[in-house]
C-alpha cells in the first residue's frame, strides 16, 4: 500500500483520514492547531479561522451530517459553531482518528522529487517523503481586501478578524460600512444593525444579490433541493419561481434590483436580511469609489462620514506550501481538476474540497474520499489524462453553466449531482481497475523520513 500525507485536520481532513484508515491506507495527518475543527474551531490558535461568536451555519442538520455519523438529535435545524465543532471533535473521537493527527505541526514545503514522489518540510524542520499528498488546508483562511483610491483613517477589518459587535472594534454608537453581500456580510450587517450597536449600517457593493430564505414552508430550504435525477434546466427554472413567489423582488426590501436570476450567483442565505433591511436599520450602498481619510465615496458620489469598515469581500485560495505555479490557482482562481479533485498528470495528489458545493462543504470531501482510498488500495483506475480533461471541461459546464462569470464562481459545484457523477465514476473506475489487474497507482516507495 502507499503511505499517504494529509495537510490539515479538518471537516477535509479528518474524513480523509477515516477513510484512507478505513482501507487500511497508512498516512499522517498535520495540523497547525492543537485541535481539530479548521475554520470552525473559534479562535483557532493559528489564526486561520473565520468564526465570529454569533455564527451558525447556513446548512442545515439534515444536510451537513456525515454518513456513519449522525448529528445529535436535539440540535436545532442551523447548529452553532460551537455546536459543529463539538460534533467534529466526536467523531474524531468515536473513529479513534485522534492518535494519528500531529498537532501543532504545519507543512512548510511539498515539492515532488524527480521520482515522483513527495517529499514534505515540516514547520519542526525535518523532511519526510511519501507516496501521495492530499490538500485538505481550506479555502476560507486568507482574506482578500480590494484597493481603492485614498486612505481610509478610521478602523478597518476583514470579515474573518470579526469576533462580535466589540472585538477587535468596538461598533456602539459607530457609522460601519459592511462590503460584499455574501452570508458573512449579511451576518455581520444584521448582527451590527440592530440598535443600539451600529448608529448607521450601510451595505456597500457592487451589485445586488438575491438574498435567500432559511426556511420555506415551514422547513429549512436546504431539504427542498431538486432531485439529482430532475433535468437541471427544468430544476431551475422550477426554483427559481419558487425563490420569487417566497420573497419577492429586492426592490421591495430597499435593495438594488439583483442584474441576474436567482441561483446564477453562489447563494446569500439570511433569516434576517431582509428584515432589517425592511426596517429600515440597514441601508445600501454601490461600490466604494475612494477613501477620504474619515469619509467614504461611493459609485454614485454620495459621500458619507464612516467610523468602521468591514470588509465582507472573500477569500484568495492559497496553497504556501507548493512552490510549483502549476499546482496553484491562476489569477481568476482556475484549477481545472478531475472530479474536483485530481490533476491530470500528476496521478499521486488530491486537493480535497477545494469546491463551493451547494448546499454544504462539511461533508463534500467525505464523498470526494471514497474515490481517493478505493484508487490508492488498486481498486479504482481513473481514466487516461486526455479523457480526464475532456471530462474537466465537460463537468465545469454542468456545474458552472449557470453562473455569471466572476472569481467566486470558479468552483461551484451541485452536491447531488457532483455525488451522483461520482458513484458512477468510481463503478466505472472500478471496471477499468479490474481489467488491468487492480494495480496500485503508486508502489509505495516512500520511506518513513529523510533527514
Amino acid at each position: 500500500m502507499p503511505r499517504a500525507c494529509i495537510i490539515g485536520a479538518g471537516c477535509s481532513g479528518f474524513t480523509t483520514a477515516k477513510r484512507l484508515k478505513d482501507f487500511g491506507i497508512e498516512y499522517d495527518c498535520f495540523e497547525m492547531s492543537d485541535d481539530v475543527g479548521g475554520n470552525w474551531y473559534f479562535k483557532n490558535p493559528n489564526g486561520l479561522s473565520a468564526c465570529y461568536e454569533s455564527l451558525h451555519i447556513d446548512t442545515s442538520k439534515w444536510r451537513l451530517a456525515f454518513e456513519d455519523f449522525p448529528v445529535p438529535a436535539d440540535w436545532p435545524d442551523f447548529p452553532h459553531h460551537a455546536q459543529l465543532l463539538q460534533y467534529f471533535k466526536d467523531y474524531v473521537d468515536h473513529f479513534g482518528l485522534r492518535e494519528t493527527i500531529t498537532f501543532n505541526t504545519g507543512v512548510k514545503l511539498a515539492r515532488r522529487t524527480p521520482g515522483g514522489l513527495w517529499d514534505v518540510t515540516l514547520s519542526t524542520g525535518e523532511t519526510r517523503t511519501y507516496d501521495v499528498l492530499f490538500v485538505c488546508n481550506g479555502h476560507h483562511w486568507s482574506p482578500r481586501i480590494p484597493e481603492y483610491p485614498g486612505t481610509f483613517d478610521g478602523a478597518a477589518l476583514h470579515s474573518h478578524a470579526y469576533s462580535d459587535p466589540f472585538d477587535p472594534v468596538d461598533m456602539r454608537g459607530k457609522n460601519v460600512v459592511v462590503v460584499g453581500m455574501g452570508n458573512s456580510a449579511m451576518d455581520i450587517a444584521s448582527e451590527l444593525a440592530q440598535r443600539p450597536i451600529a448608529k448607521t449600517l450601510w451595505v456597500s457593493a457592487r451589485r445586488g444579490v438575491w438574498v435567500l430564505p432559511k426556511y420555506v414552508n415551514g422547513k429549512p430550504s436546504d431539504k427542498s433541493a431538486m432531485p439529482a435525477w430532475m433535468p437541471r434546466k427544468l430544476g431551475l427554472s422550477m426554483a427559481r419561481k419558487m425563490i420569487k413567489k417566497t420573497i419577492g423582488n429586492m426592490e421591495d426590501y430597499g435593495l438594488p434590483k439583483p442584474d441576474h436570476e436567482p441561483l446564477e450567483a453562489h447563494p446569500s442565505v439570511s433569516g434576517e436580511f431582509l428584515t432589517r433591511a425592511g426596517c429600515g436599520d440597514i441601508k445600501f450602498k454601490p461600490a466604494i469609489k475612494a477613501l477620504e481619510g474619515r469619509r467614504v465615496r461611493f459609485a454614485d458620489d454620495t459621500v458619507e462620514d464612516v467610523d468602521a469598515i468591514v470588509f465582507a469581500t472573500g477569500y484568495d485560495m492559497r496553497f504556501p506550501f507548493f512552490d510549483d505555479a502549476d499546482l496553484v490557482p491562476d489569477a481568476d482562481h482556475r484549477l481545472p481538476l478531475f472530479k474536483r479533485m485530481m490533476k491530470p498528470g500528476v496521478p499521486n495528489l488530491f486537493y480535497m474540497a477545494l469546491a463551493q458545493p451547494l448546499p454544504t462543504l462539511v461533508n463534500f470531501a467525505e464523498q470526494q474520499s471514497k474515490l481517493a482510498a478505493a484508487y490508492l488500495a488498486g481498486r479504482y483506475m481513473p481514466p487516461p489524462p486526455a479523457e480526464m480533461e475532456r471530462l474537466i471541461i465537460k463537468d465545469e459546464e454542468t456545474h458552472l453553466g449557470q453562473y455569471y462569470q466572476a472569481k467566486r464562481h470558479t468552483i461551484q459545484v451541485d452536491f447531488g449531482i457532483y455525488v451522483e457523477d461520482l458513484r458512477r465514476e468510481i463503478a466505472r473506475g472500478e471496471k477499468r481497475a479490474k481489467a488491468a489487474g487492480n494495480p496500485l497507482p503508486v508502489p509505495g516507495r516512500a520511506k518513513a523520513a529523510v533527514a
